[in-house]
């Protein structure tokens, strides 16, 4: 029990020579993995900042922006399946036959088809 008392941490095998090149190679890989974290944290912090100051310059709600957009994209023509000015026509002459719209907006309206070509 005396000699116990005498031993440091390297004798009782738990000093950085017990691992050996193992624990040189762990080490390094553990702080370049934990550098890399750090690393891609800024990179996100630093993204996140630019884009919340520009939303707010361009005068948007940046919590609420891709929901703004989204909304504007569903409600605007450009995902709408485009209609042949045949089925246009066709419509307002079915709507016209119904009485559901009078001549003259018939006309209005036929006559907006036609110079969308």
């Amino acid at each position: 029990m005396g000699d116990d008392a005498c031993m440091g941490p390297d004798d009782l095998g738990f000093g950085f020579d017990a691992f050996g090149a193992f624990g040189v190679v762990f080490v390094v890989l553990l702080v370049l993995g934990l550098l890399f974290i750090a690393a891609v944290i800024t990179f996100m912090v630093i993204a996140i900042t630019r884009n919340v100051r520009k939303a707010k310059e361009l005068g948007h709600d940046p919590l609420t922006m891709e929901t703004e957009l989204t909304a504007r994209a569903i409600d605007s023509k450009l995902l709408a399946p485009e209609v042949s000015t045949e089925a246009r026509l066709a419509e307002l002459d079915d709507l016209h036959a119904r009485g559901v719209i009078t001549a003259t907006e018939y006309a209005t309206a036929r006559a907006e088809v036609i110079s969308s070509l």
